[in-house]
């Protein structure tokens, strides 16, 4: 945690309040984090000082009534009573939304630490509850693709992750914006259709931290971290209870989901056959490669699970490096812009127990170029 350069001049202006504080810190007493360490309460923010990564960060205020709370048994019918009051006193926009129904049937289903819900409802019914729900909890969506089944956020900062000082108590807001945890994580909500009237949803994320370098530590860099599956399954989690399930029950299915089992061996035959193999069912195969193309630096336009296709923009050239927009002047003095992505099509194809993964080129070709085996390769690493 650290308190933001541009901020300083705030600090010098309540200078006055600290000598204050220092007489009154015996009275003080330092507030636990609501949740303990795994709590989570995100805050889309504007930084100051500009960020090349993660872009984009716009301030959104989380609705309490849809936080799960840390201990007791609750279920929405409670949440509802408990917040009764607030309501009746808030704005006519909040006593307007409607209220959310109960899904009787939601399960957890686990793969490794993977988790995911299974909800009987249709993909329909679930995707305006799941967006309502990212919006509760402090997010804005940057992508929302109903017919691709995508639902991704902005960057956003757990402000959880800031430890709760006396003297950030005695400031209150004074000094909020000052604080800062570095870090940004960005959702990503799969949905697919299971079976008749049933949804199966997937929820990661990706975690950027930042590093200040420099003599003066002045200048800033984003390095992506590791994906944290515990805080996917919180976020699931509080997906449950804000689709109808108590925090309990939530909590209890999210621990008895079935043991973990070994990661898929992945056989790379990218070099001599133009494809890899994942010792692993289509079924499980197909969530997986999912999810890491979702993680990855790919744009999935489309998938149609019965082929067994992606339909796929890779955003890299051919030789690794990131695309690059030309700048405005560059623009005004007739620059062209870089050529799009290529769609490419992705197929897996059961083959027994094991699962052939295959690129295909934008004329329906199977793709032995540079580009295809870079796909590959990079999927398969994810894998």
């Amino acid at each position: 945690m650290r308190i933001s350069g541009g901020h300083i001049g705030r600090v010098v202006q309540v200078s006055c309040m600290v000598g204050l504080a220092v007489s009154l810190s015996a009275c003080q007493t330092v507030k636990e984090t609501l949740g303990g360490e795994n709590a989570v309460d995100y805050q889309s923010v504007v930084r100051t000082d500009p960020l090349s990564i993660p872009p984009d960060l716009t301030q959104a205020a989380a609705d309490p009534r849809y936080r799960a709370p840390a201990t007791g048994v609750t279920t929405y019918s409670q949440f509802q009573n408990q917040t009764g009051a607030a309501d009746q006193r808030g704005s006519s926009a909040l006593t307007q939304v409607a209220v959310l129904p109960t899904y009787p049937g939601i399960e957890v289903k686990r793969d490794g630490n993977l988790r995911w819900l299974i909800v009987d409802s249709p993909p329909s019914a679930l995707f305006p509850k799941i967006e309502e729900f990212w919006y509760e909890n402090g997010f804005n969506l940057e992508v929302i693709d109903p017919k691709a089944g995508i639902m991704i956020t902005n960057w956003a900062e757990n402000r959880a992750k800031i430890p709760e000082s006396w003297l950030r108590q005695l400031l209150g807001s004074v000094l909020e914006t000052a604080y800062d945890s570095g870090e940004r994580d960005k959702f990503r909500t799969i949905f697919e259709r299971d079976g008749e009237n049933r949804t199966a949803i997937y929820v990661s994320h990706e975690h950027m931290v930042e590093q200040r370098y420099g003599i003066e530590d002045d200048q800033v860099r984003w390095d992506r971290g590791r994906e944290d599956p515990g805080l996917n399954a919180a976020m699931l989690a509080r997906m449950m209870v804000f689709l109808g399930e108590s925090s309990e029950e939530a909590r209890r299915k999210m621990m008895s989901a079935q043991e973990q089992q070994l990661a898929p061996v992945v056989e790379n035959l990218i070099s001599t056959d133009g494809m890899f193999v994942i010792e692993d069912g289509f079924d499980q195969s197909w969530r997986r490669v999912g999810l890491a193309l979702d993680s990855g630096n790919f744009a999935v336009e489309d998938r149609d699970r019965s082929a067994g296709n992606f339909y796929v923009r890779y955003v890299d050239t051919d030789t690794g490096q990131s695309r690059e927009e030309p700048s405005f002047f560059a623009k005004l003095f007739g620059a062209e812009a870089p050529a799009p992505a290529q769609l490419y099509r992705l197929n897996l194809q059961a083959d027994g127990d094991r699962t052939i993964v295959r690129v295909y080129d934008p004329d329906n070709v199977q793709d032995a170029t540079a580009t295809g085996k870079r796909i590959l390769t990079v999927l398969s690493e994810r894998l």
